[in-house]
């Protein structure tokens, strides 16, 4: 369910509620953003940019500069490769061009349906069963990219039984 900019407008009033305003407030105000719409909606960074005093343009910076911080919403499955050191060298980066192919789109994307999206994290801490993916909150350890089909199976399978459902 999308929500209007009114309601994004209501919903941003009570997280900030709690919050000083003022500059220091903004990434901790960013982050409890996120972590109630999964994302950083443009209207929610208006509404913070006028709480903390701050300029839109510098919340935009804050929010393409940190990795942390999301422009789009996830998809139904989001799907995050470690890109730790551990999980780097032992072939995260395989891992991920495999998910680009399989999945169709690119890191920070999500596909048309809205069912997947992809992104690398700094860590995921299972560091020992590098390389690691997750799809949702379930961990894949030692992934490689001939795995990779095999991991995203239950999840199209889900779909397509929602799709059945539906019909």
């Amino acid at each position: 369910m999308r929500l209007t900019a009114d309601q994004i407008r209501g919903a941003i009033a009570e997280i900030a509620a709690g919050f000083n305003r003022d500059r220091n407030s903004l990434i901790p105000l960013m982050q409890r953003t996120q972590e109630s719409f999964g994302y950083l909606p443009t209207v929610a960074m208006e509404e913070i940019a006028v709480y903390v005093e701050v300029a839109p343009v510098d919340v935009w910076g804050v929010a393409t500069f940190y990795d942390q911080f999301r422009l789009l919403p996830p998809g139904k499955y989001p799907v995050r490769v470690c890109m730790g050191t551990a999980c780097h060298l032992a072939g995260g980066k395989l891992c991920v061009q495999a998910l680009e192919r399989e999945l169709g789109i690119k890191v920070g994307n999500i596909t048309k349906d809205g069912n997947f999206s992809l992104e690398r994290v700094a860590c995921i801490g299972c560091c020992t069963l590098a390389p690691v993916i997750t799809i949702g909150d379930n961990i894949y350890p030692r992934m490689s990219p001939f795995k990779i089909e095999e991991a995203l199976i239950p999840y199209r399978q889900e779909i397509e039984k929602g799709q059945a459902s539906q019909e």
